[in-house]
């Protein structure tokens, strides 16, 4: 296998690669996208260069089969013109003249069949490298593209990687200041101030209780003390 057929198969292969089901199969799918990114530009380069060569190759294998048919062309002229002379000469009795011009016209006409030979020996090599210079080229086009959606992609990824990342951020900060969390701080020194308020208020009410004792029994002391007044202003009018 010859390097350029190695590279059209590389290029053919990468350019049908499925990248969501490669990426769906990685482990890190950043890291996956940045060799591929890596895989894609080096291949492209290389591909570049095998199409850079297979195109100068064919066009000089053109060149070869033009001057091929050119020359076949030119052949056939000077053959033609050598006949025409031996004729011209054997009407005019030179059969020796004639004969050497024909002879002429023979080696005239084995140089145009040489020509004619190579050239479509030439032909069909041209035509598939064409062939080959063409699928290189659309290879290429689907690479770039490739190229351009992996890039893409990588840039959407990181993009979406960070954000997740930003919203665990904030959603663990949340998590640490949730007022309903018993575990967090904050839910640690409110329940902290609630004991301490229901604290005040209990002793408030129990100072408030012993307070209404006291004056229970001054009420109480003070309606015995009207009795015995009264008791006393009757006895008094009797």
């Amino acid at each position: 296998m010859t390097q350029k057929q190695t590279i059209l198969g590389r290029i053919s292969q990468l350019a049908k690669a499925n990248i969501n089901s490669i990426l769906d199969r990685a482990e890190d799918p950043e890291k996956m996208l940045d060799q591929l990114v890596r895989d894609y530009t080096n291949s492209i380069s290389e591909a570049e260069e095998a199409v850079a060569q297979t195109i100068a190759n064919v066009r000089m294998a053109e060149a070869d089969l033009r001057s091929d048919e050119e020359a076949a062309q030119e052949w056939g002229r000077k053959a033609g013109a050598a006949s025409r002379k031996a004729e011209e000469l054997r009407g005019g009795g030179d059969a020796a003249g004639a004969d050497k011009f024909d002879n002429l016209a023979k080696v005239a006409l084995g140089r145009q069949i040489q020509h004619e030979s190579e050239a479509s020996a030439a032909r069909p090599a041209i035509e598939q490298q064409n062939v080959t210079v063409d699928k290189l080229k659309e290879g290429l086009v689907s690479m770039k593209a490739k190229l351009e959606e992996l890039k893409s992609k990588r840039g959407t990824l990181v993009a979406r990687a960070r954000s997740v990342e930003a919203q665990s951020k904030v959603n663990e900060a949340m998590r640490s200041i949730d007022v309903m969390d018993p575990t967090s701080d904050l839910g640690r020194f409110e329940d902290k101030i609630r004991r301490e308020e229901a604290l005040v208020a209990g002793r408030a009410e129990a100072h408030a209780t012993t307070l209404e004792d006291q004056f229970d029994q001054l009420e109480d002391h003070g309606h015995d003390a009207e009795i015995e007044a009264r008791l006393a202003a009757l006895k008094n009018q009797g």
